[in-house]
This record gives C-alpha cells, structure tokens and sequence, in this order.
C-alpha cells in the first residue's frame, strides 16, 4: 500500500508541454529521497484543465499543481511528499480557500460538469487493465454475455435514448437493431468506430482514446455480441500517436486477459478488433468514405441506401459509431437505462463532450447534461472571455455547424435546439470568439477547410463550395456587392440539398448562419469597404492619431519602412507602402495607433 499516489497527465497536450520528463523526474526524485515504497507515480488520461498543463495532482491531499516544470519536482518531492507541506505557489488558484485545499468537484470549471463518457480519465492508467478492472471495468460485457440477450442488449440501449456523438445523433439503439435484423443470415457483420475526429478544435475522442482505451474495447465488444458481429475495426487518425499507442496496449491486455479473441467468458461469443490509420481527411468522418477506407481504397462516399447496416464494410452489415458514443455504453449496460434517459432532455438524453477553445480562460475538455447552457459552459466552466473583450459567438460542430450569437446564449444545448438556431451539435467542438472575430473571415475560414478536405466526387460539393468561397474572397478583398449575398445564399441551399453526403450537405452551414446573425459585417464589408473588426488586411487601413509622442519606435519596426517623422513630432503611415502587419500597434507604447 502507498501512503500517496502522484496522478500526472499523460494526454497529448500535458505531453507537449513536457509531462513525460515531470513523470521521469518525480519518479528519480523519489527514489533519490527513499519514498519508493510510500509514493506511487501514475500517467493517466486527460484532466480537462489542458490550458494548465502539465498537470499534477497528489492524493490523498488532492493538491492540484498546475503548469509544473521539471525545476519544480524536487521541490515538490521534498516539501510536500517528505515533508507533508503543500507547495502553494503551484497551486491551482480556483482550489485554494480560507479552510484550505479545495476539491476539483468544487472548481467552477468541474461543478456543472457529469462524466460519463470521460469518467476515467485523469483517474486511472489507460496503459494498465488491471486499473481499468478496478473501476467496474469489463463488468458490462460479463453481465451482456453471462445474463442477456443480444435482443435486451439493444433494448436497454434504445430505451436509454443514446444518439450518436459523431454529428448526425442517429439513435444508437435503432442503428444497432437494423443491422441485427436487415440481413439475420449474413456469414460476417462487422463493428466499425470512428476515431478520426477531423473537425478543426475537436479533441474529444482523443481524450478517451488515451484516457480510457479500454471502455472502448469493452463497448465495442457488447455492439459485436448484440448486432451478431464478430470482428471489429477502430479507424483512428494517424495524427494521433498516443492514442493509437495506447488502444494498441489496451487490445493486446484485453486479448491475453481473454476479454478478445475466442470464447470470451465461456459463453461461445468470440470477438476481435484491429486499428486503422487513417491519412487525415475529412470526409472519412462520413460512414461509407470510412469504411471505404478501411477496404483500402479512396475515401469517398457511398450513395445510401443501402445504408451500412445492410451493406457496409466488405459488403457486410455493419454499425459504425464514434469513441463518444461508444464510451457510454458500458455505464449504461450497469446502470440501466434510466439511469442514462434521467440526464439530458426530453429528446437528447445523457451528457455531452466538448472541447472548448478559441477566446476562453478555460480552453479544455469538458462533460455536461445535454441541455446545458451554452452561457453555462462559456463563462461559468469556461470561465468567460479573457482580456475583458465581449462575447460576440461561438461556433459549434464545426466546418458542420453555424456561429451562434449572444443572443442565443441562453440556449439549452441539444441536437435540435441546435439545429433550429443554424448550428448543429457536431461531433462537439465549441470555438469562442469575441469582438476581435470577424464573422466574414470565420465564414470563409471553415468554407476554405471543406473546400480543401472536399473528395471531389460529387460536382455540387466540387464545384459549388468553391464558387461559394470565391464569392467570400471577392466581399473580404473589398471587391463584392450586395447582389452576391442574394448569389451566396442561393448557392449554399443548392450545396445543401444537391451534394452526395454530410461533407458537401453541412458544408454552407457557416456562411448561412453568419448571413443570417451578422450580415451586417457582410454590408460593411460592401457598402462601406471596412472590416469592422478589423481582421480583412485588404479593408483595414492604419492611423497615427494626435497623441503620438514622436518616439520612433514604431518607424524602427516597420519592416517595410512606411512610418515616417521626426523625433518628438506625430509620425505618418504611408499607406501606399504598409503591409497592414500591426507591427507598430504592438511596438507603440501610447496606444497611438489605430486599426480603422
């Protein structure tokens, strides 16, 4: 038994800032200092809080370190872990209090928060099965086998209300039951994940990928025994290392621990699965671009029907659901499905993983009931817009998904109060921006990612989004009318309902929802020929006003030499010669100049 146990996050953005020589240290120092036997150091999954990494927490004090280096670790071995003296200055601020060390649980970042889906992470070794054992782990696919039916399996699953986490919010339960009973006597049925995540701020299934491999394994396995599968497919972006290292890891344990491959409890079940690398793009976030990849072909998209689960993989009926949704699974196999319908709304029922970024304090992971606020999540977990700017939207589901205006921010969070609003739920990132955001750029921003990600198959999704961005560049060059908006939202319907699948169908949904909430951006841009946020460098022109101390320093960072004056006397910008590069706003020491 150890007297206490060092947690240090393992994820990809703890690991960037340089968590895994913090580990290599603290266990050096330990063992410098003879505390082998009382200290146990532990890597685990992702905490949340990624803007403090690295992250440390010791227990049983519960002291969470933020942004530790390795220059910190002897001083935290030493004084906290010999010693028993708290090192406060790591301290994450939010969790000290007049009475002392607050819990986590009482942080404005994890109080509203519900894991389910990420339940494990930052709590267990995701490279130790005997860890994730210990916390009920495998109990649901022993229960599956040993007391259910595949026909209750999949009951207990619709009657739960699960949608899925990948975008669309398919019942979960109804995708399952049709390829169980379209083709009954197919010779193979296969259970397909997608772990490719390819939305621009969406790191939600990385996270359980590194934090909890196993739930995976484990909810992939009940899908195989429900639907009659017995083989499985995990489609993982490359781009991810750690997290194809660790589901490697965990599937190799679950084989020699019996929980894969042949007659798995006893019950005559057999089950595998294998991993896929995927090259990045886009459109295998859609089903049939997927698992033609998987086949070893070009991703690209299948007409439907017949829909995957009566002609998928290999000709074969086959599911296909997202790490997300998959991780609830086995919770809620042990606690019924109640238990699950009990959180969320009438419609969307248990809790949804978002990753936050953008304009935040909080940039991080997080886990809330669906119907949720989104004013709860950007300022009360999020912890609000930093540098005191205003909210001005925030963009969910991606290149998917529209921009959501303050107006809207009370909005309960589900897939189709979403929806009604011009945004969709995504597979769950959640982009912030503020009044430094111009809604024009960010339209144009995520049409140039679909245009770019777009296979090329189908001629609206081709030829339509890229007549959609050339009609963007044109408004932010200064050069469009007001015609072209009329011409813009003409052709976004025409993508929408001519293209071939959900790249070239969601793809407009960005510039619709940034006609529809901020089009008066888009008529100053035209009518007035300015950016008001200043962003457009071809509709931004630079001002040194009167209060210009002469000081020159702006003049000698130009690096195109278009500041000119004397020392002591107002400066002038040629603006013949600027590059618009904001070189001298961030050099001038008066807030003498101006973006106009």
């Amino acid at each position: 038994m150890y007297r206490s146990h060092v947690l240090i996050c393992g994820g990809t953005g703890c690991s960037s800032s340089g968590s895994a020589k913090i580990l290599s240290e603290m266990e050096s120092e330990i063992k410098k200092q003879g505390l082998e036997n009382e200290v146990k150091v532990v890597q685990t999954g992702c905490f949340g809080l990624c803007a403090l990494g690295p992250i440390m927490i010791v227990y049983p004090e519960g002291c969470f370190y933020s942004r530790v280096t390795v220059e910190d670790v002897p001083e935290i071995v030493s004084e906290h872990l010999l010693k028993g003296r708290v090192v406060t200055r790591l301290l994450y601020q939010e969790t000290v209090s007049d009475d002392g060390i607050k819990s986590l649980n009482e942080t404005n970042f994890y109080k509203k928060q519900h894991r389910v889906a990420l339940r494990n992470c930052g709590v267990i070794n995701p490279e130790n099965i005997e860890e994730y054992i210990a916390v009920d782990g495998y109990a649901a696919l022993g229960k599956v086998l040993t007391e259910m039916t595949p026909d209750e399996v999949i009951d207990v699953i619709l009657k739960s209300g699960l949608r899925g986490r990948g975008g669309a919010g398919f019942p979960t339960g109804k995708k399952w039951q049709l390829a169980r009973n379209l083709v009954p006597d197919a010779d193979q049925k296969y259970v397909c994940c997608n772990a490719d995540e390819g939305d621009p701020g969406a790191f939600m299934d990385r996270s359980v990928l590194e934090g909890d491999p196993h739930a995976l394994i484990e909810a992939m396995a009940i899908a195989g025994y429900a639907i009659g599968a017995t083989q499985g497919f995990v489609y993982v972006r490359a781009e991810y290392p750690i997290a194809v290292k660790r589901l490697r890891i965990a599937i190799e344990q679950a084989r020699e621990y019996g929980l894969l491959g042949k007659n798995i409890f006893d019950s005559g079940f057999d089950f595998d699965m294998d991993i896929r690398l995927g090259a990045g793009a886009f459109v295998c976030g859609e089903e049939t671009a997927l698992m033609t990849s998987i086949e070893g072909h070009r991703g690209e998209p299948r007409p439907r029907p017949p829909f995957p689960a009566e002609k998928g993989l290999f000709g074969k009926p086959s599911v296909l659901n997202n790490v997300e949704t998959y991780a609830n699974i086995p919770q809620i196999i042990l606690k019924g499905a109640d238990w699950f319908s009990s959180m969320g709304t009438e419609k969307s029922k248990g809790t949804k993983v978002f990753a936050l970024g953008g304009k935040i304090v909080n940039t991080g992971l997080v886990e809330v009931p669906m119907g949720t606020t989104l004013r709860e999540i950007i300022e009360d977990i999020g912890g609000g817009i930093p540098n005191g700017k205003k909210f001005k939207a925030a963009q969910t589901g991606g290149p998917s998904g529209g921009c959501i205006p303050a107006q809207h921010l009370d909005t309960p969070i589900d897939y189709d109060n979403l929806i009604a609003i011009g945004s969709m739920m995504g597979s769950g990132g959640l982009i912030v921006m503020d009044e430094d955001n111009c809604m024009v750029d960010i339209a144009k921003f995520f049409l140039e990612f679909t245009v770019d990600e777009s296979c090329g198959k189908c001629t609206p999704c081709r030829i339509g989004n890229k007549r959609l961005l050339e009609l963007l560049n044109k408004i932010t060059s200064g050069n469009g009318t007001l015609e072209d908006l009329d011409k813009m939202e003409e052709l976004c319907y025409y993508i929408k309902e001519n293209s071939l699948c959900g790249l070239g169908q969601t793809a407009p949904n960005p510039v619709l929802s940034t006609l529809r909430y901020f089009r008066d951006e888009y008529v100053a841009h035209i009518v007035d020929k300015r950016c008001p946020a200043g962003v457009c460098k071809k509709l931004v022109t630079f001002e040194i006003l009167d209060t210009c101390k002469g000081c020159t320093k702006c003049a000698r960072n130009c690096p195109v030499n278009a500041i000119t004056g004397k020392v002591k006397e107002k400066h002038v910008i040629d603006t013949a010669k600027c590059i618009k590069c904001g070189a001298c706003i961030d050099n001038c020491n008066f807030n003498a100049i101006i973006k106009k």
